[in-house]
């Protein structure tokens, strides 16, 4: 039978390339349920069908029971199938302390994304957490960014999940792991693909050349969205006290607030959704950077924004399809007006430079370059940077699993080198859920920053003169429409 392996991408690899013993590469998402029929007699939950509602979807998430590999010399991952997978140590069956609140599960959540993945099995695991309170339980999937980008993410989650309440539990399909190459096998392949470039590349300029209405006009296109690209990741960002060396120790909190808000300030201020939240980040950093004791008079203070590049049809296929725009963020502008319409024209200025586009020519350039090389350009992909704000769009219906209700759909970013701050969105059936990934030494006291957080886009709605409703300290998921988290989590 022939061997069967599937390179990773340059983008992909990015992701392995930038782990490091303090920063682990993992995207999480928090899921907060009803416990609805999945509770048991004895008041916990029902994990025995929650494994066999994973086990009946893996056939259509192949990647979940694939492991890494590397080719010999070039030393580039490639994903095989595993012979000893095993659905029990990916799915985990775990209890708060009765009653457990949303500050228990934090730090549940703080320690789960601290620690790495084992490289020697696929790349995933599933934390089901029971005792939480008001009849809830929570779901933490935790997946390594080289498998897949948020888009990618959403997508898994609805295969996963079922937007029917009534959904019942597939059958596992019979799955025999295809023969994985030998190191010999891999390295001829590895040669033979050298060999094969000339003619992959006399391939992709005709196609090139037939997709495209003017050659020319698009080349030069290309050649400024890959200068923009140069020059922003050469750009400097000033020093702050959440930049620095990071500490093996994650603190995670949350927030959440009315997505018919979000855009009701978004039309009275004439922007973009996007910059509403990082305009909001502005806000927040301004007061944070200011109690902190920074001057914040010529301060550079840049965001790192992730933007996908996948077409409409694609967002279920696994790996990432993604670059960054490095925004600038004006925290030194204290009129709040004046700060959103400077974030308006940076972020209009970046989509008609195509900035995004630098990135993925780059990452086209490193499929046919050693790892070594690739290693050399993530510091340059990463850009000069203090803090990452990420937005995803999510589904606007309710999902369910097994019946369950999903109330909160919370992701995490992962933090990289120097950057001690992460701030990941998500918007799920007519709510935005922001998730702060923070250094544990970094940012100590990451419950005031969600504080701001939320002071910060009440002013930009008093601008907007838009009404939202700010509720007194409560769950994020079962009270009010405006929601600030609860105590933060420790490590």
């Amino acid at each position: 039978m022939a061997y069967f392996y599937d390179r990773l991408s340059a983008m992909d690899n990015t992701f392995l390339l930038s782990e490091t013993p303090t920063t682990p590469m993992h995207v999480t998402a928090v899921e907060i349920f009803e416990a609805g029929p999945l509770r048991t007699a004895a008041g916990g939950i029902d994990s025995a069908r929650i494994r066999a509602a994973y086990a009946g979807a893996l056939h259509r998430i192949p990647r979940y029971r694939q492991r890494l590999t590397w080719i010999p010399i070039e030393n580039r991952p490639v994903w095989v199938d595993d012979p000893d997978f095993n659905l029990d140590y990916h799915v985990r069956h775990v209890s708060l302390p009765r009653p457990g609140g949303e500050a228990e599960l934090r730090r549940v959540v703080s320690r789960i994304i601290a620690t790495h993945l084992d490289r020697r099995r696929p790349l995933w695991e599933i934390w089901v957490v029971e005792g939480l309170d008001h009849d809830r339980f929570a779901i933490i999937a935790k997946t390594h960014h080289c498998m897949l980008d948020g888009s990618a993410g959403v997508e898994a989650a609805q295969i996963l999940l079922s937007p029917s309440p009534d959904a019942e539990v597939e059958e596992p399909e019979p799955w025999t792991p295809r023969p994985m190459p030998t190191p010999q096998q891999l390295a001829l392949d590895e040669a033979w693909r050298y060999a094969t470039l000339p003619l992959r590349a006399v391939r992709g300029w005709r196609e090139f050349r037939d997709e495209v209405e003017d050659v020319g006009a698009e080349i030069e296109a290309r050649a400024r969205a890959l200068g923009e690209f140069f020059t922003s990741t050469t750009s400097m960002a000033s020093d702050t006290p959440i930049n620095g060396p990071l500490s093996p120790h994650r603190r995670f909190d949350w927030l959440g607030m009315s997505l018919a808000d979000v855009k009701a300030v978004r039309r009275k201020l004439g922007c973009t959704v996007n910059d509403v939240f990082l305009a909001t980040v502005t806000g927040a950093c301004r007061e944070y950077l200011q109690g902190r004791g920074v001057a914040l008079d010529d301060i550079a203070f840049r965001a790192s924004t992730p933007v996908s590049l996948r077409a409409e049809d694609d967002h279920s296929q696994a790996g990432n399809r993604v670059s960054s725009w490095f925004v600038e963020l004006p925290v030194g502008e204290a009129d709040r007006k004046a700060e959103i319409e400077a974030i308006h024209a940076e972020t209009r200025r970046l989509k008609e430079s195509r900035q995004a586009m630098g990135m993925e020519m780059l990452m086209a350039a490193a499929e046919v370059a050693p790892s070594g090389i690739v290693g050399l350009g993530v510091g340059m992909a990463s850009g000069p940077i203090n803090i990452i704000v990420t937005n995803v769009p999510g589904p606007q219906f309710p999902l369910y699993m097994l019946g369950g209700r999903m109330l909160a759909l919370i992701p995490q970013v992962p933090l990289i080198e120097n950057i001690g701050l992460g701030i990941a969105l998500m918007s799920y059936d007519g709510r935005v859920f922001w998730g702060f990934t923070a250094d544990y030494e970094l940012v100590p006291d990451l419950e005031h920053f969600v504080e701001l957080i939320e002071d910060s886009f009440a002013e930009l709605a008093e601008l907007a003169g838009v009404d939202v409703s700010r509720s007194s300290r409560g769950d994020v998921s079962i009270q009010g429409e405006l929601l600030p988290a609860a105590e933060g989590a420790g490590r």
